[in-house]
């Protein structure tokens, strides 16, 4: 029944954003034929056009519920959400102006085409903050929450039952747990675990949480079986959870299931695709915007030092493959480029060198790497491949680094982890990162860059 019933709200909800749509679309017409004083075209609202526009709305929703924008709330974050419904917003409205121009509406007002999709998507995201912000009110009330029985009485529970109470948002409530051993913390306890069937059958919840010790795994069939006789939703917190990544990845093999401890949201071919367009367009963008201090730069390095302009080197990148970056050139020439770190007092750098050092701006030329695929704007910093090979021994997890693009700039960097500091406290932003990719956080990273990350206190 509760499965039906989030199954018929979900249906609600996508007619609900596909009236939005539509209304978004009326409202657009009105406002650039109406308000605009313009000539309204006959084409722009005959039958057909409006038959269009309600397909694109529900085909608009359709596409949002295959990419998972009408799951529970509290495994969506905002950001993603908000991200990914602009983007497939725009998809969609590339496809109706196809669409458009199949059905010989050449004379199709953009304007009104622009102004449809503005609203659109600014509809939709104020309907779904509103949504948010309704559904925590009521469980922040204690009300329409999930009722769960929490099966164990260990650490495992104790954790389970600490997050649950200190995120209200997450929308439960334990109202007891079974299990073998005395546990206050849990609240109320329900009997012990080879009790478990009948106390299911006489208790009104919703959930049912495994959260078993190790020296409990005996019990897992039994509160299975328990469980799935009265039709109860069944979740287990794994004893090995501290190695699972933040978004595992299941997959089976025959009989065999198997936990992809290193999935990523990048793994996705069509975030990775949006993530390489925003590469593309912004490194082009920035390297037309700043030619003119790029020039500067490498008239006055020309000038002060003999030595090319620019300074190349080995990193390794995407997949523990070796590339060439390029950087302004900060010191007199020398043979331990590959091996030796700059420091505060190097004595190799310029007196220019030591400013663009400061201000970052030795980093330009890398505009160059993220264009043509070697790097991204944000992402991991690269190392050379002498400190790999050594931090790879040395630093757990170092070359997970390698499953993404390295970056210009990355997590790590504006949280202040830049030039001479901790590797094991760079590596631990650059997963976190890497497991929590999306576009909001690239951008996010990128102005907090602009606010303060390109300022080096190293010279």
């Amino acid at each position: 029944m509760l499965q039906k019933n989030r199954r018929f709200k979900v249906l609600l909800n996508m007619l609900l954003e596909a009236l939005l749509i539509y209304v978004a679309y009326r409202f657009s017409i009105f406002v650039r034929f109406t308000l605009l004083n313009g000539t309204l075209n006959a084409a722009v609202d005959d039958a057909l056009v409006n038959a269009i526009i309600v397909l694109y709305s529900l085909g608009t929703v359709f596409l949002f519920y295959l990419f998972h924008l009408y799951i529970p709330m509290h495994q969506l974050r905002a950001g993603r959400e908000f991200t990914m419904l602009i983007l497939l917003s725009a998809v969609s409205l590339l496809a109706l102006g196809m669409l458009l121009y199949f059905f010989r509406i050449a004379d199709y007002s953009r304007v009104a085409l622009g102004l449809f999709w503005l609203f659109s998507v600014t509809v939709l995201c104020i309907k779904r903050m509103i949504a948010r912000a309704l559904v925590h009110r009521r469980y922040e009330r204690r009300i329409g929450l999930q009722r769960v029985i929490l099966i164990g009485s260990g650490e495992l529970a104790s954790e389970y039952w600490r997050d649950i109470n200190d995120y209200p948002q997450y929308g439960r409530t334990v109202i007891g747990y079974i299990g073998e051993d005395p546990a206050a913390d849990l609240g109320a306890c329900l009997g012990p675990l080879d009790q478990i069937g009948e106390i299911l059958e006489n208790c009104d919840c919703d959930e049912v949480v495994v959260a078993l010790e190790p020296k409990d795994a005996g019990y897992i069939q039994a509160v299975l079986d328990a469980a799935g006789k009265e039709g109860l939703r069944i979740f287990m917190v794994p004893f090995y959870r501290k190695y699972f990544p933040r978004h595992p990845t299941i997959e089976s093999f025959g009989n065999s299931v198997v936990i992809d401890l290193r999935a990523t949201p990048l793994d996705n071919l069509a975030l990775a695709a949006v993530k390489r367009a925003f590469d593309i367009v912004g490194s082009f963008l920035l390297l037309v915007l700043l030619s003119p201090l790029m020039l500067v730069t490498a008239v006055v390095i020309k000038l002060e030092s003999p030595g090319p302009v620019f300074f190349r080197q080995q990193r390794v990148g995407l997949h523990k493959k070796e590339f060439t970056m390029l950087k302004f050139r900060s010191m007199r020439v020398n043979a331990t480029s590959d091996t030796a770190w700059s420091t505060k007092t190097d004595s190799r750098r310029t007196r220019f060198g030591r400013f663009i050092r400061k201000c970052s701006i030795d980093e330009l030329p890398q505009l160059f790497n993220v264009l043509v695929g070697d790097m991204s704007l944000v992402g991991p910093r690269p190392e050379v491949p002498f400190y790999v090979a050594r931090f790879k021994e040395s630093v757990p997890l170092y070359l997970v680094r390698q499953q993404v693009r390295p970056g210009m700039t990355g997590w790590a960097q504006v949280h202040g982890l830049r030039g001479d500091t901790s590797i094991e406290a760079r590596v631990k932003y650059d997963i976190w990162y890497i497991e929590n990719w999306s576009l909001l956080l690239d951008l996010r990273i990128l102005f907090l860059t602009l606010l303060g990350g390109f300022l080096n206190d190293e010279s």
